[in-house]
């Protein structure tokens, strides 16, 4: 690997493709179903999806809404009007041998990203632009044979174009969470990536510091985790370093990401726009919107992410804890809920409890969020505010809240958590503490100066309390007795 006397001479440059599957019911041009998830090899397809001779696309209206919908999460012009072309290459999984895209004229026109940073500040990718597209088939190869399952074929995608923006991997990694929370957000995919709903794309290049052009780029395939997106930028970074620093040239080609040895491997020379011999596509008509169809389709787009960041800045909470609330869409919907009926401190608490039982990923413990009643994370939190439970016992209601157990109060009741606040009924089991034998040693301790000694004094009021006693409240009706 390159060292980094070696990395310090070189500036990277990075932009990145990415196909995002749009979430409606059928396909782009037929009317098969668009969820081929545990579906059996080519079920879920249509003659128009083989490209059998007499079938014509007839255009799905709610992928046109959708591309719209990621128009304006991604702070873009809608073009008002947008034509189909037809992308020609012979691949087995492509039955019509052309793709369906929209080479000269797409949907959607430039607009910006604002990716926020793990350590601070945001990197600005502009979009080049975005456009309609089918995707192709997919093909599982043997060693001796390859299988071809349609299921894929003809499901819509957007594929969203960035500048080269990104001079790091982090910056990559950054952008391309980020794009998949906007998608998200707007309603526009699923956003499984798993199941690659959407795929990135990342172009990557070279070249010495100071170069008047970018270097000859690699173009690193089909990345569905945006751990491999920055992995697969850092290892090329290091290979076409290494490369030129030995004084070889750099290809221009596609290579594909093994995410368990961390390398890229060469797959084929990229092709250039021209090889694909693009022509407009004479079976589907144009796509015309006039500006009040435009804000008719994206009236309805939720607050994105940056909405919620905006938000919640009166909170003060670490970045982590936003990337975990942001990480799925109804948690940020709760917060914002709290923060609006119950204040910041209330907002602030449950923030707290969904970072940390929840987590970015929401796959700790076989979590299942089922109940998302504000109300209910609002009272806690002022239960808690109000001491009548201790952190302890909250973080207890909050996990039975978050199975839909019932209200806050209603836990705390049934499992017997409630606080004692009341200082007449404290104060009864501290002077009991007070005059037991076994204190008399701490309370010397204590008033010699030694502070820790209290502990033993409040931990004997919580065991004779069964655990109810405000431990607060108890500590300073303590010192109230021995001052």
């Amino acid at each position: 690997m390159a060292n980094q006397e070696m990395l310090d001479k070189y500036d990277m440059t990075i932009g990145i493709e990415c196909h995002v599957q749009l979430a409606t019911k059928t396909k782009l041009f037929s009317g098969a179903d668009n969820d081929a998830r545990d579906q059996a090899p080519n079920a879920v397809t249509s003659p128009i999806d083989f490209g059998l001779p007499g079938m014509l696309p007839v255009l799905n209206h709610q992928a046109v809404v959708l591309a719209v919908r990621a128009g304006k999460a991604l702070n873009a012009e809608i073009a008002p009007v947008s034509r189909f072309d037809r992308k020609h290459y012979f691949y087995p999984d492509l039955p019509k041998g052309y793709q369906i895209s929209q080479m000269y004229q797409p949907i959607i026109l430039s607009g910006h990203v604002d990716a926020p940073l793990l350590e601070g500040g945001f990197v600005k990718v502009r979009i080049h632009h975005a456009h309609l597209e089918e995707d192709a088939g997919k093909l599982t190869h043997y060693d001796t044979y390859s299988l071809v399952d349609l299921n894929r074929a003809g499901t819509p995608l957007i594929e969203i174009v960035s500048e080269p923006d990104m001079h790091s991997p982090a910056e990559a990694k950054a952008f391309a969470a980020e794009l998949h929370r906007l998608m998200t957000y707007a309603g526009v995919t699923n956003g499984d990536l798993y199941h690659g709903n959407m795929r990135f794309d990342v172009n990557i290049s070279v070249a010495k510091k100071g170069a008047s052009e970018l270097g000859t780029r690699a173009e690193v395939k089909n990345l569905n985790s945006f751990r491999s997106v920055e992995r697969a930028a850092e290892y090329e970074l290091h290979r076409q370093v290494e490369r030129l620093e030995k004084g070889e040239r750099i290809i221009q080609e596609t290579r594909g990401w093994d995410d368990a040895t961390g390398k890229t491997s060469s797959q084929r020379s990229k092709e250039d726009a021209q090889d694909y011999r693009y022509m407009p596509d004479p079976d589907i008509p144009p796509i015309v919107l006039t500006p009040e169809e435009v804000a008719e389709m994206q009236k309805d787009v939720p607050p994105l992410p940056g909405v919620y960041r905006a938000a919640w800045s009166t909170l003060r909470l670490d970045r982590s804890v936003v990337d975990a609330l942001l990480a799925r869409q109804s948690y940020a919907v709760l917060i914002s809920e709290v923060q609006q009926n119950a204040g910041d401190d209330a907002a602030r608490r449950v923030a707290h409890w969904f970072a940390s039982a929840v987590g970015q990923d929401d796959t700790q413990a076989g979590v299942k969020v089922t109940n998302y009643k504000s109300a209910d994370y609002a009272e806690l939190a002022e239960m808690v505010a109000n001491n009548e439970l201790s952190s302890t016992a909250a973080k207890e209601v909050f996990s039975q809240l978050l199975v839909g157990a019932g209200s806050s109060r209603e836990i705390a009741e049934a499992k017997n958590l409630l606080q004692e606040s009341n200082e007449d009924v404290v104060r009864e089991v501290v002077d009991a503490v007070l005059g037991d034998p076994s204190s008399q040693q701490s309370i010397a301790d204590i008033k010699a100066g030694h502070e820790k000694a209290i502990g033993f004094l409040v931990g004997q009021v919580m065991k004779r309390s069964a655990g109810k006693a405000n431990p607060a409240l108890a500590q300073k009706l303590i010192r109230q007795k021995l001052d």
